[in-house]
């Protein structure tokens, strides 16, 4: 991570509202904490970079007891902090500032708690690799959740050099991604990194996703014009990465642009997100709109619109059957959402 003199919280993106927050914050808790952001978080340790640079960080138990261990802040997160008296070096976190953006996913298994993979983000670098990682139905998630995110979504395509057919694969991308950018990359050649230099102003956050192996710290690498993370190779036989990265972290470039690495994704399971769901499927709700019945299912009804479009090869099957699954889920997240919230008010007002 890139710290030096010339490092302000206002280049880090400490704005007028969020100066504003901090002091209502200390008005009303009549307190004077400072603002820092998270730079780093490894299970409940945290690294906050702070006036002074960056410092170690813990949250409060009172924090942790009123609202979970799952709400504890994310990388990018602006948090309020006090100098623990204990020590001359570590802080002690006492809130999260309001957010504007937020990109997550719900955790693993059964539960429905969020997590939040990266706050304050400007744009979701989606990166994909143009080799046996390419993966269409993958992408139609994360554009779902980065549809619900305030988030706005660039698509980076990349080992670009190791296939022969990249326009192909790129038109793929832009039938189901409209109106997302899409940059085709190889970190070989360098084709196509520059034209992400648009993206990386100052102040600017980006967050960037994808499965391990697909190129993620390389390309930081590459934006950063230095080797600042480690990077390894992918297995030969099926293209698979290991995890280079570890733990999500925030790192500032030399043109203090800000971007967040994260670890590679096996998995990416939904909220309750049937809004977004029709979004990153606009073109079949917009199909749907002139079947015969209002509410075709697109199974086996007459005069159903989305079938004719699979059959004049405008729409695929593979597409529509994904529009499903991601329905089903999310509408099952919904479901059980409603369920556990309507057990917690029960629980309240006994």
């Amino acid at each position: 991570m890139l710290l030096n003199n010339t490092i302000t919280l206002v280049d880090l993106g400490f704005n007028e509202s969020l100066k504003l927050a901090l002091l209502n914050y200390n008005k009303q808790h009549q307190t004077n904490y400072k603002a820092g952001r998270v730079a780093v978080v490894q299970r409940d340790l945290f690294t906050v970079y702070c006036e002074h640079g960056l410092i170690p960080a813990t949250i409060t138990g009172k924090y942790l007891f009123v609202n979970g261990f799952d709400c504890q802040p994310a990388v990018g997160d602006w948090v309020v902090y006090k100098k623990s008296q204990c020590s001359n070096s570590n802080a002690i976190i006492y809130d999260i500032l309001p957010r504007f953006s937020k990109f997550s996913r719900k955790v693993a298994g059964d539960k429905l708690n969020e997590q939040i993979i990266a706050s304050n983000i400007n744009y979701l670098f989606i990166c994909i690799s143009l080799n046996n990682d390419f993966n269409l139905s993958r992408l139609e998630r994360y554009l779902t959740m980065v549809f619900n995110s305030g988030v706005i979504p660039v698509i980076i395509l990349t080992k670009c050099d190791l296939i022969t057919d990249k326009d192909s694969k790129i038109n793929e991308v832009k039938n189901i991604a409209v109106a997302v950018n899409v940059h085709a990359i190889s970190s070989v050649t360098g084709e196509g990194i520059c034209e992400l230099n648009k993206y990386c102003k100052q102040g600017n956050t980006i967050a960037l996703v994808g499965s391990s192996g697909v190129g993620k710290s390389t390309l930081i690498n590459h934006l950063a014009g230095e080797e600042l993370l480690k990077t390894n190779t992918v297995r030969e036989k099926d293209d698979r990465g290991k995890h280079t990265t570890t733990h999500r972290q925030l790192i500032v470039l030399k043109n203090k642009a800000i971007v967040i690495d994260t670890p590679g994704m096996r998995e990416f399971h939904l909220l309750a997100v049937s809004n977004a769901v029709s979004n990153t499927f606009k073109d079949i709700e917009d199909l749907a709109k002139h079947c015969k019945f209002k509410n075709c299912q697109h199974k086996t009804e007459p005069c159903c619109a989305v079938k004719q479009a699979i059959e004049y090869g405008e729409l695929t099957q593979t597409r529509l059957n994904n529009y499903f699954k991601l329905q089903k889920e999310a509408a099952y997240m919904a479901k059980k959402e409603k369920r556990k919230l309507a057990r917690n008010n029960r629980i309240n007002n006994y």
